[in-house]
């Protein structure tokens, strides 16, 4: 699977990347039909509070998945939104 990581006005560093690339690896063990995946951070207003927004789109070969939160540290919003995709992965291989 491909991971594509783009920072918006600003440079991650390699930890936040390993990070969220750990956190791809887990999701595509539920769902190995899983081919690439488009990971968007941003800083939204810096000076607030809850500004670091996660927003990863996965493509499957059964369609795509999507998810966006916002929390106070990047690693915080990327485990919300692998819980979010993981929970839409799950309720799709249900069907």
């Amino acid at each position: 699977m491909n991971i594509e990581i783009q920072s918006v006005h600003f440079a991650a560093d390699k930890q936040l990347r390993n990070f969220i690339a750990k956190k791809m690896e887990k999701l595509i063990t539920i769902d190995d039909s899983i081919i690439n995946a488009d990971v968007y951070l941003k800083v939204d207003k810096p000076e607030s509070f809850d500004n670091k927004i996660v927003e990863i789109k996965l493509h499957s070969s059964f369609g795509e998945y999507f998810a966006k939160k916002r929390a106070n540290s990047f690693e915080e919003s990327a485990d919300l939104v692998s819980q979010a995709l993981r929970k839409q992965i799950l309720k799709h291989k249900e069907k």
